[in-house]
């Protein structure tokens, strides 16, 4: 049973014998096909019905192949054209390839030759066809920050970023790391009427208690050995603005209670200052952690959680969000080509497919390196499967054998991956989790989650 592909193809041909061989061969490769015996007929059709690809011979009375080349590119400007003919030469051929062939066929042709090029014609008008679209959906993404996909759980993120942004209410995001929670929160300050104040972002996790409250609440002069004069905290930078605070579960307990009359009195007191300043900021946070978690277990105050949690927004890791994938890797390939002055058009079909199903346990964080690592390697126009770490590549080995007879689950896929990792590095978490993109605490997490053994090798 042959199986259809469900592409039209257009063949133009004045031979009655070689017209029917040819549609014979097509029709039964599995192509829908229509012909007609003049070049006249061809362009009224390339008036009225869009084609895939146009087969025509080249010489012909009155509209020859050259002229339903030109006609077919002007009309259907994504449609390929192959020549075939039985006058071949360099001049022809070259002026037909240079006024937009695909391809040049001398008579008399073997079938399996039609069949290959016809095959690899329609095959460069799909990959092209899809670049245009990933392209135009980007464009669509640029409407909100830097957030890229059309997932559902994507698309409800956004909606809510669209629906939250103008009010004046804290919001706190939840997601792994590396989930993109710095880019939701820009996003909600650009929509908001905030927008033209700083957006200031502080990480919580990287600052001992008393750098912290340097950094956010600003200092006096002379309030320290060392402070020669007078600063201003981030906070009051941000006035009329907003400020991200990113691992808020980290914050140590007499921080929280300090941020907390910050947020309910709406003014700062400077390190080693006798007068509150007034300010006027919104606050997102956002957190790794099970804050409620942590709140019933005395590690974070309950009515700073509540100030924080007006709204949620939860983001899932890349590993529930594959078919956003293609979108995020040509997002990164555009963005690092410009960054790094270099022009890789493309990411090979067997190199997209390994992304897709890969893992991806540090998340976008880890898509980005990895785009950025295979565009610095790649030798052409396009990343290969040569252009991926081994971790990746190998997957295609040593993970999807096994898909003929099981189709493994993606929960199944990260945790075999993990242990892999682990058995190349030894046991070593340090070393797996730095090959993984990831920090120790969320390999120890997602081991934990998958009821893994830790044999404590550091």
């Amino acid at each position: 049973m042959v199986e259809k592909n469900n592409e039209i193809i257009l063949i133009v041909e004045d031979e009655d014998i070689a017209r029917k061989n040819l549609e014979h061969i097509l029709v039964k490769t599995g192509y829908d096909v229509i012909s007609v015996n003049n070049g006249s007929k061809a362009i009224e059709l390339l008036h009225s019905k869009d084609f895939d690809l146009v087969i025509t011979d080249l010489k012909m009375d009155k509209v020859d192949g050259l002229q339903v080349l030109h006609k077919t590119k002007v009309l259907q400007p994504y449609t390929e054209v192959i020549i075939i003919t039985g006058y071949a030469t360099i001049e022809t051929s070259v002026q037909a390839m240079h006024n937009g062939a695909y391809y040049y066929i001398a008579k008399p042709y073997k079938i399996g030759e039609v069949r290959q090029i016809t095959k690899e014609a329609l095959l460069k008008r799909r990959l092209r066809l899809e670049n245009i679209e990933l392209k135009e959906t980007l464009k669509k993404q640029r409407k909100i920050s830097a957030i890229v996909g059309t997932s559902k759980v994507m698309m409800d993120v956004q909606k809510t970023i669209h629906q939250i942004a103008p009010s004046d209410i804290n919001v706190l995001i939840l997601g792994e790391s590396g989930t993109g929670k710095e880019l939701v929160a820009r996003s909600i300050h650009q929509l908001s009427s905030r927008s033209e104040k700083e957006f200031v972002a502080f990480n919580c996790g990287s600052f001992t208690e008393e750098l912290m409250a340097n950094e956010l609440f600003g200092h006096e002069k002379d309030a320290f050995t060392g402070a020669t004069k007078a600063k201003a905290g981030l906070i009051k930078v941000a006035d009329g603005g907003t400020v991200f605070l990113d691992e808020i579960g980290d914050m140590p307990l007499s921080m929280q209670v300090k941020l907390l009359r910050v947020i309910q009195e709406k003014e700062v007191l400077p390190v080693g200052g006798e007068t509150s300043v007034p300010v006027d900021v919104r606050f997102i946070a956002a957190t790794h952690r099970d804050l409620k978690e942590d709140v019933d277990n005395g590690n974070f105050r309950q009515d700073l959680f509540y100030r924080l949690n007006v709204i949620t927004i939860k983001l899932p890791s890349l590993t529930h969000r594959h078919g956003d994938i293609p979108l995020l890797a040509q997002h990164f390939l555009a963005q690092k080509n410009k960054a790094m002055n270099t022009n890789v058009q493309n990411i090979q079909k067997e190199s997209m497919e390994l992304l897709r199903q890969y893992s991806w346990p540090g998340n976008i964080r880890e898509l980005e390196n990895v785009i950025e690592r295979a565009v610095a390697l790649a030798k052409g126009p396009e990343i290969t499967l040569d252009d991926l770490p081994e971790y990746i590549s190998n997957l295609s080995v040593e993970t999807y054998r096994r898909m003929d007879s099981e189709m493994p689950t993606l929960e199944d896929q990260e945790k075999n991956y993990i242990k892999w990792v682990l058995d190349k590095c030894e046991g070593n978490k340090t070393k797996a989790a730095k090959i993984m993109d990831i920090d120790r605490v969320s390999l120890w997490r997602k081991m934990k989650r998958f009821g893994m053994n830790d044999g404590s090798n550091v």
